[in-house]
C-alpha cells in the first residue's frame, strides 16, 4: 500500500525483492518443477508419469520419465518465460508511465499552489496596505480628539471662576435679610448669570462625556485595526515563506493526517468582508469624531459669548441697584421694639407654664403613692370602691393637666424661639441696610472688576485654534 492511497499512514521499513522478508510474503513452493504445476494454458497439470526401470548395474528399480516428457518440459519453460518477460515489459512500461504522469500531475499541482500562495501574499499585501492607511488616520483623528478633549476640559475649568464669583455675588446679597433681600434685577442677572454658566458646563459635560464615549469607540476600532494588521502581517510573512519552500528546502517533512485537519474559520469572501468591515467602521467613527470636533467648538465659541455678555449685563444691573439702595435704611426700629417686649412678655409667660407643671409633681406622687400603697390589700379586701375610682380620675386629671400644660409651653417655646429668630432677623436686616451699599459696591463689583478674561486672545477663555 502507497503512502497516498490512506489517511492513516503507518510508517514501516520498505520490502522488496531483494531483502530476505520477500521470502515471508510469497507463498512457498516445495516442487520448483514449473512443469508440474502450469500447462500452456495455466491451468495445473502433470508432464508425464515416470516409468519404472531396471538398472542391471546397481540391481535396483528407478523412476525415470521419457524424452518426449523431457522435451514437453523444456518447452512449457519456454513458453512460461516468454510470458512472463512479457507481462513484466508491459509492467515496466505502465510503471514508467505512471511515474511519468505522477510526477507531471505533482509538478503542476506545486505550481498551482505556488502560484496561488502568490496571489494570496499579494491579495494580503493590498488588504494590510488599506488596513494600515485607515489605522494611520485613525491615529491622527483620535489625537485630534484628545486635543479638542484637553481644550475643553481645560474651558470647562475656566467656567469655574466666573461661577464662582457669580455665586460668591449671590451669597453676599443673601446677607441682605428683610425688606433688602428682594428679587431685584441685580438677582435676577446674577441667578440668570449662574444658570447660563451651568448650563454651559452642562453642554460642555456632555461634550467631554461623548468625547469620552468617542475615543473608546475610536480606540476599539483601532483595536480591531492594529489586530487585523498584525494578523494580515503575520499571515503574509507565513504565506511568502510557503511560497518560497522548494522540494529540496531545509525544515520540510511528513506529517501525517495534516491533510485532514481543518481548523479554518473564514471563507475568502467573509475574509474580506471582516477588513472591509473594520475599515467601514473606523471610517464612521472617524466621521462622528469629525462632527464631534466641530459640535466642541461651536460649543466653545458659543459659551464664551453668552457668558461676556451677560457678565456686562450683571455689572450693569449691579450699578442701578447701588443708587436704588442709598434710601431705603430706618423703616424697622419699631418692629424691633415691639418684638423685643413681646419676648420679655413670652419669657414671663414661659416661666409661669414651667412653674404650673413643677407644682403637679407632688399631687400626683400622692396619688400615684396611694393607689401604690392600695395594692397590697389582701383577699376580699382588695375592692374597687370609690376611693379607688377617685384616685384613677385624680391621676388621669393630673396628667392631662400636665399635657396639656406641656402644649401649652412648646408652643410658647416655639413662639419665642420665632420671636427671637424674627428679631435677630430684624436687627440683621438692620445691620445689612446700613451696608447694602457697601456690600453691592465693594464686594461684588470689586471682585467683578477682577473677572477672568482677555479680549485680545477671547472672551472669557482662550478660544481654540481650529
Amino acid at each position: 500500500m502507497a503512502y497516498y492511497d490512506s489517511p492513516v499512514v503507518t510508517r514501516t521499513r520498505s520490502v522488496t525483492p531483494l531483502t530476505p522478508e520477500m521470502s515471508k510474503i510469497l507463498p512457498y513452493v516445495s516442487n520448483k518443477t514449473v512443469s508440474r504445476h502450469f500447462s500452456s494454458n495455466g491451468r495445473s497439470m502433470d508432464v508425464g508419469h515416470a516409468k519404472n526401470y531396471f538398472n542391471p548395474a546397481s540391481k535396483s528399480v528407478y523412476s525415470r520419465y521419457s524424452t518426449n516428457d523431457w522435451g514437453v518440459s523444456n518447452n512449457m519453460n519456454f513458453g512460461l518465460s516468454d510470458r512472463e518477460r512479457s507481462h513484466a515489459e508491459r509492467l515496466r512500461a505502465d510503471a514508467w508511465r505512471a511515474v511519468k504522469e505522477t510526477d507531471a500531475r505533482t509538478r503542476n499541482r506545486q505550481n498551482e499552489v505556488t502560484r496561488k500562495l502568490e496571489q494570496r501574499v499579494e491579495d494580503l499585501n493590498f488588504m494590510k496596505t488599506e488596513v494600515n492607511n485607515e489605522l494611520h488616520a485613525m491615529a491622527t483623528e483620535t489625537a485630534n480628539v484628545k486635543e479638542y478633549r484637553r481644550m475643553l476640559e481645560k474651558a470647562y475649568n475656566d467656567t469655574t471662576s466666573p461661577l464662582h464669583i457669580a455665586e460668591e455675588c449671590l451669597l453676599h446679597r443673601e446677607k441682605r435679610n428683610g425688606i433688602d433681600l428682594v428679587n431685584d434685577d441685580v438677582e435676577k442677572s446674577l441667578s440668570k448669570e449662574v444658570t447660563i454658566i451651568k448650563r454651559c458646563q452642562g453642554r460642555m459635560k456632555k461634550l467631554l462625556e461623548k468625547a469620552y464615549v468617542q475615543l473608546k469607540m475610536n480606540r476599539a476600532a483601532q483595536h480591531n485595526l492594529e489586530i487585523d494588521s498584525k494578523d494580515k502581517h503575520h499571515a503574509q510573512g507565513l504565506d511568502d515563506r510557503m511560497q518560497q519552500l522548494r522540494n529540496s528546502s531545509a525544515g520540510i517533512g511528513y506529517y501525517p493526517g495534516i491533510e485532514n485537519v481543518d481548523n479554518t474559520i473564514t471563507i475568502p469572501h467573509s475574509w474580506a468582508r471582516y477588513s472591509e468591515e473594520n475599515i467601514m467602521r473606523s471610517q464612521k467613527e472617524r466621521a462622528a469624531s469629525e462632527r464631534l470636533r466641530g459640535e466642541i467648538d461651536g460649543c466653545l465659541r458659543a459659551c464664551a459669548s453668552e457668558m461676556w455678555n451677560i457678565f456686562n449685563g450683571v455689572n450693569n444691573a449691579f450699578n442701578t441697584r447701588v443708587r436704588e439702595t442709598t434710601d431705603a435704611r430706618n423703616k424697622l426700629q419699631a418692629h424691633l421694639q415691639r418684638t423685643m417686649q413681646e419676648i420679655f412678655d413670652m419669657e414671663r409667660n414661659i416661666h409661669l407654664l414651667r412653674k404650673a407643671i413643677q407644682d403637679k409633681e407632688n399631687p400626683m406622687k400622692v396619688a400615684q403613692t396611694r393607689l401604690d400603697e392600695r395594692t397590697r390589700r389582701i383577699h376580699v379586701e382588695i375592692c374597687h370602691d370609690p376611693v379607688m375610682k377617685s384616685l384613677t380620675r385624680e391621676v388621669n386629671e393630673i396628667r392631662e393637666s400636665v399635657r396639656l400644660l406641656k402644649e401649652k409651653l412648646k408652643s410658647c417655646e416655639l413662639s419665642l424661639a420665632r420671636l427671637v429668630k424674627t428679631k435677630a432677623t430684624l436687627e440683621h436686616d438692620i445691620g445689612v441696610k446700613e451696608n447694602s451699599i457697601r456690600i453691592d459696591s465693594q464686594y461684588c463689583l470689586g471682585m467683578r472688576k477682577g473677572f477672568p478674561m482677555d479680549p485680545k486672545v477671547g472672551p472669557i477663555f482662550q478660544m481654540p485654534t481650529c
